[in-house]
């Protein structure tokens, strides 16, 4: 896994062996999402311009819910959408701040699929909250990458 790195963004990036049709698959089947990512999404689908939102189902954080804005679908090539990092206190008004960008980007590689995700905008995210949201989520996306391909994988 190739790992960078800067204040405003995360970008890490996996090589899983399937081919990229059953990696788009896993990404953008809600059902297949909810799975390996921890969220009950199903019934929604990602479209650009909609919102999908329901509880994450990792145990310590049923509190929270996944709740993004589609920005871009581009079949078995991109899947974007904008979020609020980290939002597990229940007495923060997340929808007050500007959301950051979270971008998967998949390619055909010797080997299989190279899934890269990128979240910026972490500068937007107001200080008291940034670094801790930057390095939880940075965790969070070498996690949710490894658990992505174990889920290609092992279906």
């Amino acid at each position: 896994m190739d790992i960078q790195a800067t204040t405003d963004a995360i970008e890490r990036s996996i090589i899983i062996n399937a081919p990229r049709e059953r990696v788009w698959r896993a990404l953008t089947d809600t059902t297949e999402f909810s799975t390996w990512f921890g969220a009950s999404l199903k019934g929604q689908t990602f479209t650009a311009g909609q919102r999908v939102r329901g509880p994450i189902t990792h145990c310590g954080y049923e509190h929270v819910n996944f709740d993004v804005v589609v920005e871009r679908v581009e079949p078995q090539t991109v899947l974007a959408y904008r979020w609020h990092p980290y939002p597990v206190d229940p007495t923060v008004d997340y929808d007050a701040e500007t959301p950051t960008l979270v971008t998967f980007a998949l390619s055909e590689v010797p080997g299989g699929t190279r899934v890269t995700v990128v979240e910026s905008g972490f500068d937007q995210v107001p200080p008291e909250r940034r670094l801790e949201a930057f390095r939880m989520n940075d965790r969070g996306w070498a996690a949710q990458l490894e658990n992505l391909a174990r889920h290609v994988t092992n279906a």
